[in-house]
């Protein structure tokens, strides 16, 4: 059997798309438009808006259908046919028309948005209608037609239709008495008749539409955490890019350090003692009793640091002094910049006192 490489291993499995994807990668997922949401809680709620519509407004909607029946054989009929009256009659029949379907129209947008609203919450993105070549690919196009994808949603239609069809059906076969006796009774009632059944079909359709939609909903959900799952290298890729590659990072502190004692050592000659601990900390102070209220400190490290700041001071001629409870003290309350707090004023000026002591400051 044909061995590869451990590298090569590692590395397929690192592409493996194995990860739930992570909070930024939803966000941006987001912003395209990429959201778990199903059409058919929208369309199940359109048509739920409907039918309670129908089931309020039935009576009044019924008068306004008669009324313009009535309207077209009592006073339309007798009007001499001219391009004035023609206009007038269409602009009449639209404008009784129009207010007879407006609340079905404006029940089906407000069940539309709070379906969609429902699922993905406040979203606008023109992401989605954007132009991409590679929906023209007819390759790509006929993946999709013939994809696991569209088989399951050809199994959907078809089972919704099966489904529907049936409960259709069953309301239409429990009321055969009623639309057998239709020939028997008045226009007004054969209407009543028939949108009673219309309502009862499309509330059992209705409800068992939103009962499948939440099952649609959930399908669609584990699609797309499937879709946007991510594998450790993305993860990899994506925190270098929010944090910043760890190896440029090291390289901006180490730079940093640089330039923060090269500061220092150009500060350093100012120094009029260094104190150390010795080999861990070192401390710079100036002190200048004319123009300064208390001794500052210029310049402080620990370790290497500590050590170019030693090697410096001899290089310089600056007196170093032993002083490991003071050396630790100062290294652990101030910075550079500072003044010397009051509790390590005394100790520190016993230390200046002496080194002024040792090059003849003092008399």
């Amino acid at each position: 059997m044909k061995r590869y490489p451990l590298n090569l291993d590692l590395q397929f499995f690192a592409g493996e798309k194995t990860e739930k994807a992570t909070p930024q990668k939803r966000q941006e997922s987001r912003k395209k438009g990429q959201v778990a949401k199903s059409q058919e809680v929208a369309a199940a709620l359109i048509m739920l808006g409907g039918i309670l519509v129908l089931s309020f407004l039935g009576d009044w909607m019924l008068d306004q259908l008669l009324a313009i029946y009535r309207i077209n054989y009592i006073q339309y009929i007798s009007w001499d046919i001219t391009p004035d009256t023609i206009r007038l009659m269409f602009e009449q029949l639209a404008m009784d028309a129009f207010l007879v379907i407006v609340p079905i129209m404006l029940v089906g947008v407000v069940f539309g948005f709070l379906g969609n609203y429902m699922q993905v919450g406040p979203l606008f993105t023109a992401e989605p209608l954007k132009a991409k070549l590679e929906r023209l690919d007819p390759i790509k196009g006929a993946k999709r037609i013939f994809s696991v994808r569209a088989l399951v949603e050809l199994a959907k239609s078809l089972m919704k239709i099966a489904i529907v069809g049936g409960a259709a059906f069953g309301v239409l076969w429990f009321g055969q008495e009623e639309i057998f006796s239709l020939s028997r009774q008045s226009l007004r009632d054969s209407l009543s008749l028939v949108g009673g059944l219309v309502i009862q079909m499309g509330m059992v359709a209705a409800l068992i539409l939103l009962s499948l939609s939440t099952l649609d909903y959930m399908y669609q959900k584990y699609e797309f955490e499937k879709g946007i799952r991510m594998s450790k290298q993305d993860i990899k890729d994506e925190y270098k890019k929010a944090e910043g590659d760890p190896l440029i990072k090291q390289k901006i502190k180490e730079k940093q350090r640089q330039m923060s004692m090269n500061r220092m050592i150009q500060d350093l000659p100012n120094a009029d003692v260094v104190i150390t601990n010795p080999t861990h900390y070192a401390i710079a102070i100036q002190y200048d009793a004319e123009t300064m209220e208390a001794p500052k400190i210029i310049a402080m490290g620990k370790d290497f640091t500590a050590l170019k700041i030693k090697e410096k001071a001899k290089e310089l001629g600056i007196v170093t002094m032993e002083n490991k409870p003071l050396a630790r003290s100062l290294y652990a309350q101030v910075s550079i910049g500072d003044f010397v707090p009051e509790e390590l004023f005394l100790a520190v000026a016993e230390v200046l006192a002496y080194i002024y002591a040792l090059k003849g400051k003092l008399s």
